[in-house]
């Protein structure tokens, strides 16, 4: 039987921490809220099933992922993984120096911006190129800037923002059309200094 999907999942074991904040693996992860298999989650990031493969390895090691069943496509059996929750919080009781955590945490984020930021790019190039002349491609960036005084209010506001965001894709996403799909893509981060 299928376990039910935690809401949040404390990293309490530097094995884990290690795995988790390789930036690819974050977004497997993230592609794996249902139930899916190499094969598509490397389709929707732009990666080999290959790789993907390797890293669900690793994340099913750890105890991050889960297999969850197997189907047929065509003369292969497929494997279905599955996140074991929908947030991962690294816990304050990790056996490493708080400034490591800390570390690790910011120098994650950093980097998962970066793919992130690559991704959108890549993305956008190859719409472009796959559009025809005069033809307009459907879709939509909003920027905005918001004030977040100490550490408190900066993770209300990311939690927060993550769970409307959750709600509002749900909404949308009763067809799961393959055709219809649309990424969203978001991303909380300090005003660099220029």
């Amino acid at each position: 039987m299928l376990n039910d999907i935690q809401e949040r999942y404390y990293i309490e074991s530097p094995e884990q921490a290690t795995v988790l904040l390789n930036p690819l693996r974050g977004e497997i992860i993230a592609q794996l809220l249902e139930p899916g298999s190499a094969a598509e989650v490397a389709r929707t990031l732009g990666e080999t099933a290959q790789r993907i493969n390797y890293h669900l390895k690793a994340l099913e090691k750890a105890g991050l992922v889960q297999r969850v069943g197997t189907r047929q496509v065509r003369n292969l059996v497929e494997v279905l993984y599955r996140s074991i929750a929908k947030t991962f919080v690294l816990a304050d009781c990790l056996s490493m120096k708080p400034e490591t955590v800390q570390k690790l945490k910011d120098q994650s984020s950093l980097a998962h911006l970066v793919t992130t930021s690559e991704r959108i790019r890549r993305d956008a190039m190859l719409l472009m190129e796959q559009s025809d002349v005069g033809q307009e491609i459907p879709s939509a960036t909003l920027q905005l800037q918001v004030h977040l005084s100490d550490e408190q209010q900066r993770q209300a506001f990311i939690e927060e923002y993550a769970a409307m965001v959750q709600q509002l894709v749900e909404r949308y996403a009763a067809g799961k059309d393959e055709n219809e799909a649309y990424q969203v893509l978001l991303a909380v981060y300090p005003k660099p200094k220029e």
